[in-house]
């Protein structure tokens, strides 16, 4: 797809009245080429369709490597609070135009994968320190 043709598709959701901040559509088609592209160097450089769950942990490894300790904000800023909130994203597009879909494909696809904030914050808890004291010799 042409920049102008997504640009196209994500000013008409957003002009339909999208909850969701412009931002993260330009976002969701980043982490769309990153999991490709992860896809297709896990599959001998052949292009195969990306499952919902595989969208959604690319979605989720581009937002801790994009934003780090801030991903959890930035998915809020963007309306983003869980992963039926992307799946939702992705089939706004596909209405449009911008994203294919495999008939078998359904918003239903993204519900539950897994928790998207707690997911994003994870990585940067602190771990828990080690109470035990040890028996001096």
């Amino acid at each position: 797809m042409q920049p102008t043709q997504f640009m196209d598709a994500v000013k008409s959701v957003i002009s339909n009245g999208s909850k969701f901040d412009i931002g993260a559509y330009y976002f969701l088609k980043d982490a769309l080429d990153f999991t490709v592209k992860r896809a297709m160097e896990n599959n001998d450089g052949e292009h195969r369709h990306v499952t919902a769950s595989e969208l959604l942990y690319g979605f989720r490894d581009l937002a801790l490597q994009e934003f780090g300790p801030m991903a959890s904000t930035m998915m809020s800023e963007w309306g983003l609070e869980t992963c039926s909130d992307i799946g939702n994203m992705v089939f706004q597009l596909i209405e449009e135009g911008a994203f294919g879909k495999q008939d078998s494909d359904t918003p239903e696809d993204f519900i539950d994968i897994f928790p998207l904030h707690e997911t994003l914050a994870a990585p940067y808890r602190p771990s828990q320190p080690n109470t035990t004291l040890k028996a001096s010799a």
